[in-house]
């Protein structure tokens, strides 16, 4: 079935109208020089620390958990949203890990400040973090407390995982925050501009339109900015993940929201076993992923390298993460 893709430069990818996810990458989706300068220094803004509400939840937000809970039955029955990491019916060789490194890191799905408009889809420059990664969690008060402690604790040890895999300092901490994943549900919609400002101050119009008025197709998405205009380092970025989610498709929003935070913006149909697919036959990070990302944070790729620059890195890594050998008999190269 087909789905948007999910997460470039002002991208939303949906499977079957599940998971959508944006990244408004410095490359990508919307000209970084539109963008307000971040700087890593800049004290946190408050969180909304408020309580959960009392209230009921709207029929909005009834009908969308209703619909979310079905669309996830449904693509389970199918076989879809697999949580095993992949296996030996999904081989894949290194040559093939570098063409999606670079289909996924480096490509570009929508053309610069132009919203949704599809791309010529060339390659772009290396985007990734270079500072510490300091990731937060905040609720609006639609949600209830047990569900903040399962999704704090489902995004805590995601990012212990990532941290691992990166070998990149990525932590929960509620101490000047550069990466906030805002849990927020249909009755919470008017917090969420209020907030955005607060965190980054003088946000473009049209990052802020992505994140306010999400269509029910959109699940989840992030928007990433750099740490100085018209730069490929981030230093601070937004995911938005709708509360009405029941539990696979909650967790497959955490897990692909950040990773493609990170610098993974892109998707593509040839990626297997990989959440960065428009088929969501994968629901959670899978060991291909894992090596995407160790492959970005290796010191050797630096942000803004061309892909002619990034190449030789890239297979070298590949070979590496390989060691050496074929990752599976046959090369469907």
């Amino acid at each position: 079935m087909h789905r948007p893709s999910r997460f470039q430069a002002f991208g939303a990818a949906m499977a079957f109208a599940a998971l959508a996810a944006c990244d408004f990458g410095p490359s990508e989706g919307l000209d970084t020089s539109s963008k307000p300068q971040v700087r890593p220094d800049r004290p946190a803004a408050t969180p909304d620390t408020r309580p959960p509400t009392t209230r009921e939840p709207s029929a909005r937000s009834r009908d969308l958990a209703t619909y979310y809970a079905r669309l996830e039955a449904d693509l389970v029955g199918q076989g879809l949203l697999r949580t095993d990491g992949g296996g030996v019916d999904t081989p894949f060789t290194e040559t093939q890990l570098v063409r999606n490194f670079e289909r996924i890191a480096l490509a570009e799905e929508y053309e610069r400040g132009a919203g949704f408009r599809p791309s010529s889809g060339g390659l772009g420059r290396i985007k990734k973090w270079t500072q510490p990664v300091r990731v937060q969690a905040e609720f609006g008060p639609s949600v209830d407390r047990d569900q903040r402690a399962r999704e704090s604790g489902t995004l805590s040890r995601y990012v212990d995982r990532l941290a691992r895999v990166t070998s990149h300092p990525i932590t929960m901490s509620s101490s000047n925050p550069n990466f906030h994943v805002l849990f927020m549900g249909e009755d919470d919609r008017g917090q969420i501009a209020p907030r955005v400002r607060s965190i980054v101050p003088g946000i473009d119009s049209a990052s802020l339109a992505a994140l306010t008025s999400l269509p029910r197709e959109i699940h989840c998405l992030v928007v990433a900015f750099s740490d100085q205009p018209g730069g490929y380092a981030y230093g601070q970025a937004i995911a938005l993940i709708r509360a009405e989610h029941p539990d696979l498709l909650m967790k497959s929003c955490i897990h692909e929201e950040l990773a493609q935070g990170l610098g993974l913006a892109n998707d593509s149909p040839g990626a297997r076993p990989s959440i960065f697919n428009d088929d969501d036959e994968f629901a959670l990070l899978t060991t291909h992923d894992e090596m995407l990302l160790k492959m970005l944070y290796d010191p050797r790729l630096r942000p803004g390298m061309t892909p002619d620059e990034a190449r030789p890195v890239v297979q070298r890594v590949a070979l590496e993460l390989a060691g050496g050998d074929r990752l599976a008999s046959i090369d469907a190269e």
